[in-house]
């Protein structure tokens, strides 16, 4: 049974402001360790690469927040889910103290889809009941 939908579209020139604005301290407020180190890397290869990872990852969390109802505010917080990859590219989220913990409370999965082009990301999750 689906519980909830979340959708989130972000400007990457937006991020790539507050980026600058914040000496790249956004990306440690946002992203989780995990996300982090990932981040770091793709940004070392290519800094362009780095900043739509860092997008799709904030529209993530913004969609989940959505699709769970609560926006953000306790348990959801930032670094309380991840976006990671499985090895064939597919995202995944997970989650971590007490928002792993409603999600198992709830019986609650998720499932993300994320996208980026040169302006804009996107990402679609959907929040389901487990039978």
């Amino acid at each position: 049974m689906v519980i909830g939908i979340g959708n989130d579209l972000l400007k990457i020139e937006r991020m790539a402001a507050t980026y600058e604005r914040t000496q790249g301290r956004i990306a440690q407020r946002i992203l989780g360790p995990q996300e982090y180190e990932v981040f770091l890397a793709r940004q070392a290869r290519n800094a362009k690469r780095g900043l739509a990872y860092l997008c799709t990852r904030f529209a993530a969390k913004e969609a989940f927040s959505k699709g769970i109802g609560l926006g953000m505010r306790f348990p959801m917080t930032w670094q309380s889910v991840q976006t990671l990859n499985d090895p064939s590219g597919k995202p995944y989220l997970t989650y971590h103290g007490a928002l792993q913990n409603l999600m198992q409370e709830k019986g609650w999965s998720a499932q993300v889809t994320l996208t980026d082009e040169m302006e804009i990301v996107s990402a679609v999750v959907i929040v389901t009941q487990n039978e």
